[in-house]
This record gives C-alpha cells, structure tokens and sequence, in this order.
C-alpha cells in the first residue's frame, strides 16, 4: 500500500493485535475501520506514531486524496472532542488517516485541548 500523502510505501505495525500501517517517509498511520477508536482505548498504543508532529502538519494541509484501499474519495474530518485534529476518513471502506502526530493528539485529552478548541481555524 503507498501513502494518500506522501505516496510513499507502508509498512505494517503491530500494537497488541491490532495492525496498522506507517507512511516509512511521513509516517502518517493508516487505520482500517475503527482500529483507531481501538488502539485509543489500549494505554501506551501512542508508541507507533513516531513521527515528527511538524512535519505532519505540513502533510495535514493536503486534504484531496484517495482511500490506499480502495481508492475512494476521503473525507475531512474533525475529532468532535478535540476539534483542532482534523484527520481524514473513506466514506467507503471507513478508513483512517493521522498524520504524523495526530494519533498521539488524539489519544490524550488535556486542559490545552480546551483552549484550542477555542482558537481553532473554522473548516473550510
């Protein structure tokens, strides 16, 4: 599989017995459906987002890709929690993309995450 960012390949990851794949040049993380609601849940499971949450948010400015699945159209989407991660998601095989860092964003809530959820950029 090659990364909808980067087009880069994937390699497979493993945390407990969920199995995802990493971009080996972005490493974004692609999560088949709901694998990230499962792994959020699993304490430590941030371990596979390894990579540099400044780089991802350059790749987080490219939002028109296809699914690496299935090719479908992916959709913007905002964590309703945590409304500063936006990520995106297949309307088809309901996938899953984080770019670098948004994982291990997504997996901690903080007081931070209510102040930024007040400067947060409107959607466009």
């Amino acid at each position: 599989m090659e990364c909808p960012k980067c087009s880069h390949p994937m390699e497979q990851v493993v945390y407990g017995d969920i199995e995802v794949d990493r971009c080996t040049l972005c490493r974004g993380l692609w999560f088949d459906a709901r694998e990230h609601e499962e792994l959020k849940q699993i304490p430590g499971s941030e371990a596979i987002d390894i990579g540099d949450a400044d780089v991802g948010a350059i790749f987080n400015h490219d939002d028109r890709i296809s699914c690496p699945r299935c090719a479908g159209r992916m959709l913007r989407m905002v964590d309703p929690d945590q409304t500063h991660i936006w990520f995106e998601s297949c309307s088809s095989c309901h996938g899953v993309f984080f770019d670098a860092g948004e994982f291990t964003d997504y997996k901690q809530h903080t007081i931070g995450d209510f102040f930024r959820r007040l400067r947060a950029k409107g959607r466009r």
